[in-house]
């Protein structure tokens, strides 16, 4: 047996540390965290300085077993959970579980699985740093009253299913995904027309080569695009002033977590999720420091390796030596941005991880190397015809720096026009002129959100940290408040004047593709709904700057300053007030939205949130006849669908064919959208769209409906509309919506029941309704 028993996180990190240790450590894993709060009174108990209650879950009882024998067994037990709030938190609940003081038990740091790092470690040990502690303490207890408080109010005042929930990171990241949507559906564009020229002119090489050159500032109007097209007819164009300046571009500091994420979606595609479980597999197989960090410093160490690899890879030419600063002055997860351990390997083996380890060291390279030099031109191109001129811009590179390895990728609101390149011109060249052109162009909304942006968002308002961002885009996707998915573009009518060699002006209309998104985040309207109505009564939950101060807050605990039961304090008595008054006075959220009048029956058609989803709604529920009812469409809003768009939702059934000799029809009900076949009607499939679903893909689920409940049925007695059904706790009956329960001796005989003797249950039922048993609390 092993002197010492040193237990990290992840099974993987585990294997390759215990080789660095050798055979006087055993190394083992604890799988993350060993310890939540309890599910019964949110586990906190708020009349005591809201002290935490914990409990090993049922998951975790087995590695918490295997780690008590080993440390029973060991001379001294170490602490190497990772080095961030959340792996103190996990070291001291190892602490606490297995009976260790965390006052002297030996706690290690590092932020790269190499031999140097994990030896100087354990030759440097330092204790369990409670401020940590607490800070994550602080977290997640606010987090637990947030979602526990919050979440049934949603519940009660949405009325939807119990999926619903509410969080202080998650709610605001959807507030700015909503608001995107807004901003965009409210956008209206204005057309400017752009002035381009093509001109003519020889290379040093005496070949002629072609060029553009802008026109004045966007012209308004159709009309005065035409005027100054018509004012160049028959003009002389020569160059009036040529300016050459040196310009440069500086590499981007080294990835931090949220710039790893951004980048990796811009530049690879993908997710924030993806982005980090591929980081987590490279950090724990030793071939990147620690993927959760604010830094963007590199330590010396590493300075000297990258001076060697840009030395001998591209010469010393290509090496300039930079310290970059954080932008977030209370970064404190670890201490160094994220980056190759080993320099001089340029990839790695692994095919699920080489793009993004390559991503990494070329950035990382990138970061120490020279400024890309360039040579800007400016030239000014006069017309004989009129005062404008015509302004040509171009760049020649001189030297290619860092960009010899790497090139920051941009989002679509920092997109610009890229700049071309120009033939030598000198002061009174004349020009050839070939067109001019004025263009239509169209303002544009904002973009939506990327995953990529909307860290960057986030991390901009100061809200989440680096651990918080990959979950929060899960959850808001999972909870259906988002959904990330591509938009077509829609066609629309683009004028172009065009000024020819001889002097003619022509008009051409073309048409051109708007609109097309490719994995944006789309607000659902239940997301829009839970937004609108936690912004009005819950403002400070929703209010960006509150929730950054929570998060400075949550520093200060770190750091000392803080004391974590006092702010939960601050933050819970007006929330938990804030909880009971609109639980007592609060109107139900609906989300609703009149569209107009059906022609037809004189009712008004509504669009709002059903118990099943998205609706269109025609008549109220007070009406002698009932209402109609048709779901939205995957593609359509609460907020933007027209009458028009909503009575074609009322134009199903649809029917798909024969299946078994007998018609399958589709339709919306009250309930949600079902197939109706030989007289029988089955729920369709949550994932199934009633406006393209085919028979192919209901009629095994038809079958298999079916067959669910051909096993769950007794008997049934079709005149009375009774069934006798097999249920999760044994037999019962089912008349219309309502169950009645058996004794255990009725159950007993449920196939033998005859009609009379099922209505002389139910009856002695109705009359003697069984006592609903009170849930005891846990003390």
């Amino acid at each position: 047996m092993a002197k010492n028993l040193l237990i990290v996180e992840s099974p993987a990190k585990a294997k390759t540390i215990e080789k660095i240790l050798g055979e006087d450590f055993e190394v083992k894993s604890c799988y993350g965290h060993i310890r939540d709060l309890e599910k019964d009174d949110m586990g906190i108990d708020v009349n005591n300085n809201y002290h935490p209650r914990y409990m090993v879950p049922e998951d975790k009882e087995k590695v918490v077993k295997e780690l008590k024998t080993l440390a029973k067994k060991s001379n001294e037990v170490w602490l190497a959970s990772d080095e961030d709030r959340e792996g103190e938190s996990i070291s001291w609940h190892l602490a606490e579980v297995l009976g260790l003081d965390p006052a002297t038990t030996k706690r290690i740091v590092f932020h790269e699985i190499t031999a140097p790092a994990i030896k100087k470690a354990v030759d440097t040990p330092r204790r369990i740093n409670m401020d940590l502690v607490n800070a994550q303490q602080a977290r997640r207890v606010l987090d637990r009253l947030v979602g526990f408080e919050l979440s049934p109010v949603l519940w009660r005042k949405i009325g939807m299913q119990r999926s619903l929930s509410a969080g202080r990171v998650q709610s605001v990241a959807v507030r700015l995904i909503v608001e995107r949507e807004r901003e965009i559906n409210q956008f209206t564009p204005e057309s400017s027309y752009k002035v381009e020229a093509l001109f003519a002119a020889k290379d040093i090489n005496g070949k002629s080569v072609s060029f553009k050159a802008d026109g004045p500032a966007k012209l308004n109007s159709q009309e005065t695009a035409q005027q100054f097209l018509e004012s160049c007819k028959g003009a002389t164009y020569a160059v009036a002033d040529v300016q050459v300046k040196p310009a440069k571009r500086t590499p981007a500091a080294p990835f931090t977590t949220s710039t790893l994420q951004q980048e990796a979606s811009r530049k690879l595609g993908y997710g924030v999720a993806k982005t980090m479980l591929l980081a987590q597999k490279l950090y724990e197989s030793g071939q990147i420091t620690y993927m959760r960090t604010d830094s963007v410093n590199l330590s010396d160490t590493a300075m000297g390796d990258i001076n060697n690899e840009i030395n001998q890879s591209y010469g010393k030419q290509y090496y300039q030596s930079r310290r970059y600063k954080n932008k977030n002055e209370s970064a404190q997860e670890a201490h160094e941005a994220i980056r190759p351990t080993y320099m001089n390997q340029h990839t790695v083996d692994d095919a699920d991880t080489r793009r993004l380890y390559e991503l990494i060291w070329k950035r990382t390279i990138a970061s120490q190397m020279s400024d890309a030099e360039f040579e800007k031109t400016i030239a000014k191109i006069s017309i004989s015809t009129n005062k404008d001129q015509l302004t040509a811009t171009g760049e020649v590179m001189k030297f290619d720096g860092f960009l010899k390895v790497y090139l920051e990728g941009k989002d679509e609101e920092d997109e610009e026009d890229t700049e071309g390149i120009l033939p030598p011109l000198t002061v009174q060249q004349q020009l050839e002129f070939r067109e001019m052109t004025a263009t239509q162009k169209f303002t544009r909304p904002q973009p939506r959100y990327t995953e990529a942006s909307l860290v960057k968002k986030l991390e901009e308002l100061g809200i989440g940290r680096p651990s918080t961002y990959a979950p929060t885009i899960s959850t808001i996707i999972k909870r259906n408040y988002v959904e990330k998915r591509d938009k077509e573009g829609v066609k629309r009518d683009v004028s172009i004047l065009r000024l020819s060699k001889s002097g003619e002006v022509e008009k051409e209309v073309i048409q051109e593709n708007t609109g097309a998104e490719k994995s944006k985040m789309f607000p659902t309207d239940l997301g829009m709904v839970v937004t609108d109505f936690l912004k009005q009564h819950f403002q400070k939950v929703m209010d960006y700057g509150f929730t950054a101060r929570i998060e400075q807050e949550f520093d200060e605990i770190a750091d000392g300053k803080l004391k974590w039961a006092n702010m939960i304090d601050s933050f819970y008595k007006p929330f938990h007030s804030n909880i009971e008054v609109t639980l007592e006075t609060a109107e139900r959220a609906k989300g609703e939205r009149e569209l107009g009048i059906d022609a037809a029956t004189g009712k008004k058609v509504i669009a709002r949130m059903g118990r099943y989803g998205p609706m269109v709604q025609i008549g109220h529920a007070d009406d002698e006849e009932k209402p109609r009812f048709a779901k939205l469409k995957s593609t359509q809003s609460i907020e933007t669908i027209s009458l028009d768009e909503a009575m074609e939702l009322f134009k199903l059934p649809r029917n798909l064919g024969l299946f078994e000799g007998s018609e399958v029809t589709v339709n919306i009900g009250r309930f949600g959208p079902y197939a109706a076949h030989d007289k029988k009607f089955y729920s369709l499939n949550k994932e199934m769209d009633p406006y393209s679903v085919t028979l192919e893909e209901v009629a095994p689920m038809i079958e298999e409906k079916r067959k669910a409940k051909d096993e769950r049925t007794i008997k049934v007695f079709e005149k009375e509309k009774i069934q006798v059904l097999r249920g999760p706790y044994g037999p019962y009956i089912k008349q219309g919506l309502r169950n009645y329960k058996l004794t255990k001796e009725q159950q007993e005989k449920a196939a033998d029941l005859t009609i009379e003797e099922v209505k002389a249950i139910i009856e002695e039922l109705k009359a003697n309704p069984p006592k609903k048993v009170a849930r005891k609390k846990k003390s």
